[in-house]
């Protein structure tokens, strides 16, 4: 079992920067893969960005990419989402999301991880 705590969420206004961290419980930290999925309001959840297990290769969202970016320490069982340039749209509670099975063409579906955090609101502002 596995649980996850985000923090580092909060109010900004447009072209700011947050970043967002997500500890995770338990041991084998680094053969989870990590992601970041983001739920606006009447919006399913969506892909932000992940980091495959090991570290072995990052993923984004295209509407992110660029101005967002994941790391992990292992060290720490904790993974960020250092988020820069934010816009009006990225505005939505954020998840942190972990799974040890999720494989490659599979990253980007909610559905591939079976931990999730309880989420963490990202407000940006005009």
């Amino acid at each position: 079992q596995v649980q996850l705590v985000e923090s580092g969420g909060g109010l900004v206004q447009a072209g700011g920067s947050l970043r967002l961290s997500c500890v995770a419980s338990g041991r084998s930290f680094s053969s989870y893969t990590m992601a970041w999925f983001r739920q606006a309001p009447g919006k399913e959840r969506e892909f932000v960005a992940a980091s495959r297990r090991y570290g072995s290769s990052t993923h984004y969202a295209d509407s992110v990419k660029g101005r967002f970016t994941i790391s992990r320490d292992n060290a720490k069982n904790t993974v960020y989402l250092q988020m820069n340039n934010l816009k009006l749209e990225d505005t939505a509670v954020y998840y942190c999301a972990a799974d040890s099975g999720v494989i490659l063409s599979s990253l980007r579906f909610a559905s591939s991880y079976a931990y999730w955090g309880q989420g963490a609101q990202v407000t940006v502002s005009s």
